[in-house]
């Protein structure tokens, strides 16, 4: 089912197969998005009807559905989301930046000011793929670095919302909620519409269309990432129990097909015996259908010499999830230079992650764990940074600003800085 390699009979970057796949949508996106800023909720009202069967009297969630909604969740899951959502504040608190003044040089004050985005749209996906999950990861960072308003927008397939979702929504803070999806209602965050208010930030998963959606508003609004499918890399030694790891894998390769799971290890027996309990599993596994194209499509066991050579390997790699299932996971945790959420020890499966550990569930994928990070309070913050001279430490200074502007080329700054040192029209 998994092809196994001795590393280095495959290339590195054949080890996830990141090309794309799948139609392009771009120009039909395009069209879309083009539509909402022109004709606002007309054009939502039209693509709702389309794509989601009927078009709400309204696009709004009122107070009242949003109660019955919170209130039809079982008191049990209730608690569960709550628990998480304590989690998960707690480790984002730790994130918050401060504003700072430096005051070192006389007469001069500079300083930076951490200043929250006022708005801040969620896309959550709905139907089958309605995930409370990303609620909570997505809101409550925000909620942290304080924006004012967060609005939510996730489609109501025939008319009905996950109570789940809402229920989430309402524990995380979200403010207001919109039944719309899909690349429209980016578009409406996006442009704002009569109905739907226009943000700063959009977050939050899609299928393709609204993946690429995000892409193209990128620019009129910030956007998190651009999410590719999901992937996790388990390094693992000799002595790690084939079932859970086998259970690990197939976590990430029921995401969908084009999912990526990869295992790495220093034991040709143990990848033998995860090999078997993947069959085993896969069998009693509801969404086998999806596990096992994934696993065949993409799924790949990765021989290597030693421990320190499989998380040389994954710093190639940069994975979405990196589990390592060792002994003493500490101690090879300062190796570990490229991934976007790290899972230490054997009893750290990356599903912790998903839900409930703290951390944020919202990773970079495709490798862009090279560069960039999980998503957190400092997404939702932008900066600013202040000035102050007195005139005397302007004059100690002036000479030395108008030297470097000139090198440049630009005589007009160069005047600038010099304005003040002189009295009447000679100065400039």
């Amino acid at each position: 089912m998994m092809q196994t390699y001795r590393y280095g009979e495959i290339p590195i970057e054949e080890i996830f197969d990141r090309t794309a796949k799948g139609e392009d949508v771009s120009r039909t996106v395009g069209e879309i998005l083009l539509d909402v800023k022109k004709n606002k909720d007309e054009a939502l009202k039209r693509y709702t009807e389309k794509f989601d069967g009927a078009a709400p009297d309204s696009f709004a969630v009122s107070e009242d559905e949003w109660d019955r909604a919170v209130d039809s969740v079982s008191r049990e899951f209730l608690e569960v989301l709550r628990e998480a959502a304590a989690h998960i504040r707690l480790f984002h608190e730790k994130q918050k930046r401060n504003d700072f003044v430096i005051t070192e040089r006389e007469g001069v004050v500079l300083g930076q000011k951490v200043i929250p985005l006022d708005r801040v749209g969620l896309y959550v996906p709905g139907g089958t793929a309605s995930y409370p999950s990303t609620v909570l990861m997505d809101c409550i960072p925000a909620k942290i670095a304080g924006v004012r308003e967060i609005v939510m927008v996730t489609p109501a397939k025939a008319g009905k919302l996950n109570p789940e979702v809402l229920a989430a929504a309402r524990i995380a803070g979200v403010d207001r909620i919109f039944k719309v999806g899909g690349a429209q209602a980016i578009g409406a965050l996006a442009y704002g519409t009569e109905t739907v208010p226009r943000v700063d930030k959009i977050v939050g998963p899609g299928n393709a269309f609204v993946a690429e959606a995000k892409r193209q508003v990128f620019g009129a609004v910030s956007i998190d990432m651009i999410a590719g499918p999901s992937e996790i890399l388990v390094i693992t030694d000799e002595a790690s129990d084939a079932a859970w790891v086998a259970a690990d894998l197939l976590s990430q390769a029921e995401h969908d097909r084009q999912a990526q799971a990869v295992l790495v290890t220093d034991s040709r027996q143990l990848a033998e015996r995860v090999e078997k309990e993947l069959e085993r599993q896969l069998a009693k596994l509801p969404r086998r259908e999806i596990a096992e194209a994934s696993l065949k499509q993409n799924g790949k066991i990765i021989l290597a010499d030693s421990i320190r050579q499989a998380i040389e390997i994954s710093n190639e790699i940069a994975p979405e999830h990196l589990e390592l299932c060792v002994e003493e996971p500490f101690a090879w945790l300062a190796l570990v230079r490229h991934a976007g959420s790290i899972f230490l020890g054997r009893n750290a499966p990356e599903a912790l992650g998903d839900y409930f550990a703290g951390p944020n569930h919202t990773l970079p994928t495709g490798g862009t764990a090279r560069f960039s990070s999980p998503l957190s309070v400092d997404d939702f913050v932008k900066k600013s940074s202040f000035t102050y001279y007195t005139k005397k430490a302007l004059q100690n200074e002036a000479e030395k600003i108008a030297a470097f502007a000139r090198r440049e080329g630009l005589e007009g700054h160069a005047r600038s800085a010099l304005a003040r040192l002189y009295e009447g029209e000679e100065r400039l």
